[in-house]
């Protein structure tokens, strides 16, 4: 058993191969995949319909749709049996991929492969290596300084969801304080009425 050092662990976990995650079709509604993407990141995803196990001739389709955290269309198609989309985000946010079966009520379930890849992941190093003409160490650091700038992305990223969470935390506080406050003053100046109704009424009923 070899031991990694804490930057190879790092490197590996932000490099490793993207394993395709399958998706069960239903034949009535749809089938969604969410990632959480930061802004100016490079998303690259494959996917294919399963063939059939027990008729390998009979084809099946799927519609697709991806969309942005603010409900853009990035991607579409509709009955096809495999693809591909690539976009860089425009912002962070949660984006969508939806499948679901159209216009073929009779058509089974059908299983789909997503093979979804984000940041450096989705590079294609081979092209970068014969473009940049580098191989073997000299290719392995430049995935590892790339892999050591997404960490850097990633943690400064971190940082301004939780400065932003922070602050809306901080306002909601703010507004809750002010609110009981408000609440506080309301009710002292109801009690503050009653009472001096009841004096009156008292005085003019001639009780005090």
């Amino acid at each position: 058993m070899k031991l990694r050092s804490p930057i190879t662990l790092l490197f590996l976990f932000f490099i490793a191969e993207s394993h395709a995650i399958w998706l069960t079709i239903p034949t009535s509604g749809t089938k969604c995949v969410s990632e959480d993407i930061q802004s100016n990141v490079v998303v690259l995803a494959d996917y294919y319909v399963v063939a059939d196990e027990v008729d390998h001739h009979q084809i099946h389709t799927v519609s697709l749709k991806v969309t942005s955290p603010y409900g853009n269309n990035l991607h579409q198609k509709e009955n096809v049996t495999h693809g591909q989309f690539a976009f860089t985000s425009a912002e962070s946010g949660t984006y969508l991929a939806c499948f679901w079966l159209q216009n073929n009520h009779q058509q089974p379930t059908v299983t789909v492969s997503l093979d979804w890849r984000t940041g450096i992941s989705a590079k294609d190093w081979e092209t970068v290596a014969k473009k940049e003409k580098i191989q073997g160490v000299e290719l392995e650091l430049r995935k590892l300084e790339a892999a050591v700038e997404a960490i850097r992305e990633n943690l400064i990223y971190l940082k301004n969801r939780e400065a932003d969470m922070r602050e809306v935390s901080e306002s909601t506080n703010a507004k809750v304080a002010w609110f009981s406050i408000m609440s506080l003053g309301l009710c002292i100046i109801v009690a503050a009425l009653q009472l001096w109704y009841l004096k009156r009424y008292f005085r003019k009923k001639k009780l005090i």
